[in-house]
C-alpha cells in the first residue's frame, strides 16, 4: 500500500486526513484535534488546507451550536 504522509511529525497520511474530513473535520484545527496533524512543526498545515479544499462544511452549523461533529475513527495501522 502506498502511503502519502501529510504530517511526518505524527505519521498522519493523506488518507487519514480525508477520513477525518469525511467524518466532519472542516478546518486544519479540527484535523489537529482529531489526529494531531499540524500541531508540531506546522509544516503540513497548508497541505491539510489543500486537502480540505474550499467546500462547504455540512457540520459547521453543529459546531457553531457546540455539538460534537467528529466521529471516532480507527487509528493508523
Amino acid at each position: 500500500m502506498n502511503r502519502v504522509f501529510v504530517c511526518s511529525c505524527f505519521g498522519v497520511t493523506e488518507e487519514q486526513v480525508k477520513s477525518h474530513a469525511d467524518a466532519g473535520a472542516c478546518t486544519p484545527r479540527q484535523i489537529a484535534s482529531a489526529c494531531k496533524a499540524g500541531t508540531d512543526c506546522g509544516g503540513c498545515v497548508r497541505r491539510i488546507q489543500a486537502l480540505l479544499g474550499r467546500g462547504s462544511c455540512p457540520r459547521r452549523q453543529l459546531a457553531d451550536q457546540g455539538a460534537p461533529v467528529l466521529a471516532e475513527l480507527p487509528e493508523a495501522a
